[in-house]
């Protein structure tokens, strides 16, 4: 049977009952089961992850301390509604990752199920502990696709596009992103022009006394794994200061170790007033958070954010788990360390390959931009191109916007399978060089 022939059937039956709307579609792999950055589709057909499972699975795939302790849990109780009474595994996780947040002071925890979730919490408790209407975030950011989290986000038209109106309240500012800086422009003038954009609806018709919170990814993730100047994202939250406005961050994508930090906020040496936790909390399984001081938190009673599932025994044990792992292990000091490593490959890639922009690497954590050479512009189908060839040769990417590789792969891979999967790539961009690489026939329906 042709490679991939079992996959592309049955993702094709699931296809004829799955909402086009609910997967942004790549390749027809059909995955069955996973162990560390490995992952076996129904064909048997290995690959090494280098995306996680979009940065949810940071401790890798069935680690086997998470493994026996759902197990374990899952024997004893499944599911008893936290809405009403606490269970063991929930009252254990909450102080811990009280205690773990980048912030000064009491703090306390509230739970959801999703990112989204997380991040349409942030927007209630700061409303409510303001009384101020208004929020600012950032073209770039993605905070989910429920109805409150699509409103805070601006990374895809397909968010908002024939659903709204959307959550009112909400101004959109542009994020410091690379490609708009200047020619020649220093770093202090780049902070200068940015940090001037975000003021200006403040000076306009936006009241700094009637706005709530000011949310932001600390480090962008599906806009491109990118970093605003330390200078710039310092002064946006004197500004908060300043003004009494709430300062919230987005730890969903880039948290609990995956930029080399426990937290991407740490990086610039100022603390949030609230955090959104997601994804990788529970390595995956569905698990959100809310850490915010305690003051803010106490704003609101119950059930403001009470849910049926969020913070059961399962996912919790799992959250508890992960946090051992990442702890035992120092997988965010790991994460940095072999990100330098990376960060090294692609470095020499793009002296290799005329293809390479640029690159971003912080810890296991980057994105590498596809341009044509000829003009210098994003160049699409050449991604697509690698994409397909990396995957045909046993390694999972995916894109990040149009033209950017993204590259996030679980933080306990052993540097041995990284540099395995770094010989492929290395393959596919010489194939790349010399014209050798196809596009699949459905290149229209793939991507973002």
């Amino acid at each position: 049977m042709e490679k991939f022939a079992k996959d592309r059937q049955v993702a094709s039956a699931e296809r004829e009952v799955l909402s086009k709307s609910s997967r942004i579609r790549f390749f027809d792999v059909v995955v069955d089961h996973g162990q560390g950055a490995t992952i076996t589709d129904i064909e048997g057909n290995q690959y090494i992850d280098l995306v996680a499972s979009a940065s949810t699975a940071n401790v890798g795939h069935a680690n086997p301390h998470v493994v026996d302790a759902v197990c374990k849990q899952a024997a004893k109780l499944i599911q008893y509604t936290p809405a009403y009474f606490a269970n063991s595994q929930a009252a254990r996780l909450a102080p811990r990752l009280a205690k773990l947040a980048p912030m000064s002071g009491p703090t306390e925890v509230v739970w959801g199920n999703s990112g989204a979730e997380a991040n349409e919490a942030m927007l209630k408790f700061a409303r409510g502990y303001t009384g101020r209407q208004y929020v600012v975030t950032y073209m770039g950011d993605c905070h989910g696709s429920s109805y409150g989290a699509a409103s805070l986000s601006s990374i895809s038209l397909n968010l908002t596009k024939k659903i709204g109106p959307m959550v009112p309240g909400i101004v959109k500012v542009p994020y410091p992103m690379p490609w708009d800086r200047l020619p020649n422009e220093n770093d202090h003038d780049f902070v200068e022009q940015m940090f001037a954009q975000f003021e200006l609806p403040f000076k306009t018709y936006l009241p700094a006394d009637e706005t709530a919170m000011v949310l932001l990814e600390p480090i962008q993730g599906d806009a491109g794994i990118v970093k605003p100047p330390v200078e710039y994202l310092k002064k946006v939250h004197h500004f908060c200061r300043q003004h009494g406005i709430l300062f919230a961050i987005d730890e969903i994508n880039q948290g609990l170790g995956r930029s080399g930090k426990w937290w991407s906020i740490q990086h610039f040496g100022i603390e949030p007033d609230l955090m959104a936790v997601g994804k990788s909390l529970a390595n995956g399984l569905s698990l959100s958070a809310v850490v915010g001081r305690r003051e803010i938190m106490e704003s609101l009673g119950a059930p403001a954010h009470v849910f049926t599932t969020a913070g059961n025994p399962i996912t919790t044990a799992a959250a508890n788990a992960t946090l051992d792992v990442i702890e035992q292990e120092h997988l965010p000091e790991r994460s940095a360390r072999l990100g330098q490593v990376a960060a090294k490959f692609f470095a020499e890639e793009q002296k290799k390959y005329d293809f390479i922009k640029t690159f971003r690497m912080y810890g296991l954590n980057g994105a590498v931009e596809i341009v044509d050479p000829a003009t210098g512009k994003p160049d699409n189908e050449r991604l697509m191109k690698i994409l397909y060839r990396a995957l045909q040769k046993g390694v999972i990417l995916i894109a990040l916007g149009a033209n950017m590789i993204r590259f996030q792969p679980p933080l306990i891979i052993p540097e041995e399978q990284l540099q395995e999967a770094f010989a492929i790539l290395d393959d596919v961009f010489h194939e790349c060089a010399q014209n050798k690489l196809t596009l699949p026939a459905n290149i229209s329906e793939l991507g973002w």
